[in-house]
């Protein structure tokens, strides 16, 4: 089960480990929950006696003493001891769009399809309305604007 770890990333990780405990640990400190000491000392122990903390090679690089999701946590514990928060940081890019913004209500997206088109006549007037005994007019067709750009 032993891979070949770099003495040197063992060291600093376990260095790391150690340095949040006592800091959190100590007078002063916030402290460590019951979950946290347990996976401190259980890390600790398999750095220690394997060289790696994790075996599944998807979890992290094979040349890391500490997984990616091990290595995330170590920074939350080593932040919560530094005072600077704690708990599950997630880092997050482009805000999503779903999120309500303030008090507004939902609009959607949408396109108006009456606004591409153009009339042929301007609309009529009341005072130039045909009389009601008349027969109405046929209407003609809205012609369409055509957009340039796209397939040539």
């Amino acid at each position: 089960m032993a891979r070949e770890i770099d003495d040197k990333k063992k060291r600093k990780a376990l260095r790391k480990l150690r340095k949040a405990a006592e800091r959190a640990t100590a007078e002063g400190g916030p402290g460590l929950s019951d979950w946290e000491k347990e996976f401190v000392d259980e890390v600790e122990a398999r750095v220690e006696k394997y060289g790696s903390a994790f075996a599944d090679q998807a979890k992290g690089k094979l040349d890391e003493p500490l997984s990616a999701l091990q290595a995330q946590k170590l920074r939350e514990i080593d932040r919560k001891s530094r005072g600077k928060g704690g708990g599950f940081k997630r880092k997050t890019g482009a805000k999503s769009s779903f999120k309500s913004k303030g008090k507004k209500s939902f609009s959607p997206r949408t396109r108006d399809i009456n606004a591409d088109i153009e009339e042929t006549e301007p609309p009529l007037q009341d005072s130039e309305r045909a009389p009601q005994d008349t027969a109405p007019r046929p209407k003609k067709r809205p012609v369409f604007k055509v957009i340039k750009g796209g397939k040539s």
